[in-house]
C-alpha cells in the first residue's frame, strides 16, 4: 500500500516544539527566510516549516544543518544513555509518512541495498579520509528520497533500513578519523532510522558501535549500560548479531576491569557463534564476525585484564592468517600484540613489532590507529624507564 499523507499532524511536544523554536529563532536572528533557509539546507520549505513550529521533529541532521548554515550551535547534544533507554523500553514508531513526491521503485531500493554492501567493504581497504565524504553523500542523498518520495509501506521499510546501515557505516568510518561527534550524531540519527524500518538487531548494532566508541574515549560506565541495553533489547537477534553484541559488551567491561561480566560476555559469544548454520538469516553487515575475529577481541579483552600472556598467541595466531590487504586492521592488531609483549616486560618484542606496522596504513587516516601507535609507543618507554630506574637503584645498592 502507498503511504499517503497524513491527514492530520501530530500534536507536538515540548520537547520538539522547543528545539523547533529554537532553530527558527536562530534563522531569523541570522536574518534568513524559510526559503532561503531551505535552500542553505536543501530540507524543503514546507518541511522546515513543520519542524519549526513543532509539528515534525528537528531529528540531528536537521540541527547538524541548521548549526553548519548559521555557524551556531543549537541542539544541545543527544544524551545516548537516555535515547537507549527510551529505544529498549519503547515501542517501535510507525514508519514516517511523507508528501507525495516521485515513486520509489524495488529497483531504486535494491540499487541502493547493494550500494551500502559495496560501500562497507570499502571500509576493509580504504581509508577514512577518503570513504567518509562518499559514505555521507550517499547518506544524505538517501534521507532526501526519505522526506521527498513516495513509496509502498515494505519500500520505506526498505528504504530506512539502507538509511539506518549508511549512518551505522558513516558513524563507523567518521569514529575511525576522531570525528567523535559527528560519529555520535550519525549513530542516534541511524537509530532513528532503524526503527522506523522495525529493524530491531540493526538499531541495536548502531547502539553498541556507539558504546565502542564512547568505551574508547568517553564515559566508560555509560558505554557499559548502552552495550549491555543493546544485547538486552534484541533477545531473538541471529547468532552472528548476538555475537557482535556481546563483543562489545566484553569490551566495555574490559576496560572498565569487570573480569566477570567480561568473562561472562565471552563465553556466551562462543556459546552463540557455535549456533550458528546455513539456515540461519544473518545480516550482511556482520559478514567479517569469524573465528579470527572473535580471538581478537578476546586477546585485547585479557591484555585489558592483565593477561598478556594468555593473549599472545591468540593474537599471533590472527595475523599468521589475516587478509593483509586490510592494512588498518592488521596495524591495529600489531599495536596489540605490541602492548601485550610491553606488558608481559618483553620490549624488545614489543618494539620490533611496533616497527613492523606498515606505513601505508599509518596514512589511511585512521586517528584510532595513530592514536594506538602512539599510546604502545608511550606504554613502551614507561617500562623501559622503570626497568632502567630499576637497574640504576640495584647497582647502587
Amino acid at each position: 500500500m502507498t503511504m499517503e499523507p497524513p491527514q492530520g499532524l501530530p500534536p507536538s511536544t515540548p520537547d520538539t516544539a522547543d528545539l523547533g523554536a529554537k532553530l527558527r529563532a536562530a534563522r531569523e536572528a541570522a536574518g534568513h527566510s524559510l526559503a532561503g533557509m531551505a535552500a542553505l539546507t536543501h530540507f524543503s520549505k514546507p518541511y522546515l516549516g513543520l519542524v519549526e513550529t513543532g509539528r515534525r521533529p528537528a531529528t540531528p541532521d536537521v540541527v547538524e544543518r541548521y548549526e553548519h548554515a548559521l555557524g551556531v550551535p543549537i541542539g544541545t547534544p543527544s544524551d545516548p544513555v537516555r535515547l537507549t533507554h527510551e529505544w529498549l523500553i519503547g515501542d517501535p514508531p510507525v514508519p514516517r509518512q511523507l508528501r507525495a513526491g516521485r515513486r520509489i521503485g524495488t529497483g531504486l531500493i535494491e540499487t541502493l541495498e547493494s550500494r551500502v554492501i559495496e560501500l562497507r567493504h570499502l571500509d576493509d581497504t580504504v581509508g577514512s579520509r577518503m570513504l567518509l565524504p562518499v559514505i555521507r553523500t550517499e547518506l544524505d542523498q538517501a534521507e532526501h528520497l526519505a522526506r521527498t518520495a513516495s513509496y509502498t509501506d515494505a519500500a520505506g521499510k526498505r528504504l530506512y533500513t539502507v538509511i539506518g546501515e549508511l549512518a551505522q557505516l558513516a558513524g563507523w568510518v567518521a569514529s575511525d578519523a576522531g570525528r567523535y561527534p559527528d560519529a555520535q550524531r550519525l549513530y542516534l540519527s541511524g537509530v532513528t532510522a532503524a526503527e522506523s524500518a522495525g529493524d530491531r538487531a540493526l538499531g541495536a548494532q548502531l547502539l553498541s558501535s556507539l558504546a565502542y566508541q564512547i568505551t574508547n574515549v568517553g564515559k566508560r560506565e555509560d558505554a557499559l549500560l548502552i552495550a549491555r541495553s543493546a544485547v538486552t533489547g534484541v533477545p531473538d537477534a541471529s547468532p552472528l548479531v548476538r555475537a557482535l553484541l556481546l563483543e562489545r559488551l566484553a569490551w566495555a567491561a574490559a576496560r572498565l576491569r569487570d573480569t566477570d561480566t567480561t568473562r561472562r560476555a565471552l563465553d556466551a559469544v562462543n556459546d552463540v557463534y557455535d549456533q550458528r548454520s546455513d539456515g540461519l538469516v544473518e545480516p550482511e553487515w556482520v559478514y567479517w564476525l569469524n573465528r579470527t575475529e572473535i580471538d581478537v577481541m578476546a586477546a585485547r579483552c585479557l591484555i585489558e585484564l592483565g593477561q598478556p600472556a594468555t593473549a599472545e598467541p591468540l593474537l599471533t595466531r590472527a595475523l599468521a592468517g589475516y587478509n593483509h590487504d586490510h592494512a588498518r586492521e592488521v596495524a591495529l592488531y600489531q599495536t596489540w600484540l605490541a602492548e601485550g609483549h610491553a606488558r608481559a616486560g618483553n620490549l624488545d618484542a614489543a618494539r620490533e613489532v611496533l616497527h613492523r606496522i606498515d606505513a601505508t596504513a599509518i596514512d589511511t587516516g585512521s586517528a584510532r590507529l595513530h592514536r594506538r601507535i602512539t599510546a604502545v609507543d608511550r606504554l613502551i618507554d614507561r617500562h623501559a624507564q622503570k626497568r632502567h630506574a630499576t637497574s640504576t637503584r640495584r647497582s647502587t645498592e
